[in-house]
């Protein structure tokens, strides 16, 4: 990932200003204890059309409205409002890249004590220029860890918790530090979850599976666009426990998410995936999936919000 530009514009304290102005105390209930909800969302230049779509922006911000409440959060913006602060802040920067922004709740109040309730929640914004996350152009090499998804009821996983990335920051450390690409989570039952901050489906028999909401996976939402995108194509979509072996014997399996797109997997454990190449039905989403996302398929345009 591209290196924030202190320069850039952000949001913070209310206010627009250069990133290298927005700061917060040491004290910082959210610095000390993981106390933020944040988001992810991509705008996507197309040059030919001179503009920048933002995707499924509503759908984010309505997200990060349900993960502060979870975390007993009174936002200090509502989801609209959020969504126009992003459109400013994107136009102010004058984007023609593709931009990365993350958008985030936190305690901002400074106070030791590790609790929820009676701290004042304040909302900011930066963005990032990013192109790939993940090199989506070859299979990634990825390992089941040895580290479990977090429990619903440890850290519920539906809420996007700063905290509750500690899990993934150890998954996705291991796994590079062992030559691999990006982790495999399994959840405390031992069932397959999800990657350290992807979604991940697989492909039997042409049926495309990816584990439930119940397998402690966050409710992500290119996810939810890959399962009505491929129910468009006609494939058939199950949710459903998944269990380690099965990786193994899939005939394609892929990543998907905010960073990751959709980046398919070659191989598991060391296992290769099919013939090790991207297989069709892979492939068919993610070439789809790239058009959508730069305005160039009508069908879902309405996923986008243009900045310009």
């Amino acid at each position: 990932m591209t290196a924030t530009d202190q320069n850039s514009i952000a949001y913070h304290a209310g206010e627009f200003k250069t990133l290298r102005d927005c700061n917060v105390n040491i004290s910082t209930h959210a610095l000390q204890y993981g106390t933020m909800v944040f988001g992810g969302l991509r705008g996507y230049y197309n040059a030919a059309h001179d503009n920048l779509y933002i995707f499924r922006i509503d759908d984010h911000y309505n997200r990060l409205v349900k993960s502060a409440r979870i975390m007993q959060m009174n936002p200090p913006k509502t989801a609209a409002e959020m969504k126009s602060i992003t459109l400013e802040l994107a136009r102010k920067n004058n984007f023609r890249t593709n931009t990365y922004f993350r958008p985030f709740i936190y305690k901002s109040d400074l106070q030791l004590s590790p609790r929820l309730h009676d701290i004042h929640d304040a909302f900011a914004l930066y963005t990032v220029p990013l192109n790939d996350y993940l090199d989506t152009t070859r299979g990634m090499r990825t390992a089941v860890s040895s580290w479990r998804r977090i429990d619903e009821n440890i850290i519920p996983t539906r809420a996007k918790a700063s905290g509750g990335y500690i899990n993934s920051a150890l998954a996705k450390s291991e796994a590079v530090q062992n030559g691999f690409d990006e982790a495999i989570f399994l959840d405390m039952r031992g069932m397959v979850s999800e990657g350290s901050a992807e979604n991940i489906f697989i492909v039997r028999e042409n049926t495309i599976i990816t584990p439930h909401l119940a397998s402690a996976v966050l409710e992500g939402i290119t996810r939810r666009s890959i399962i009505e995108l491929a129910r468009s194509m006609g494939y058939s979509v199950v949710e459903r426990d998944v269990a380690r072996a099965e990786l193994y014997i899939c005939d394609e399996a892929f990543f998907c998410g905010t960073g990751a797109q959709v980046a398919w997997i070659a191989e598991i454990d060391r296992r290769v995936i099919g013939d090790g190449n991207i297989g069709p039905i892979s492939s068919k989403l993610r070439d789809r999936f790239v058009n959508i996302v730069n305005g160039e398929d009508p069908e879902f345009k309405h996923w986008l919000t243009a900045v310009y």
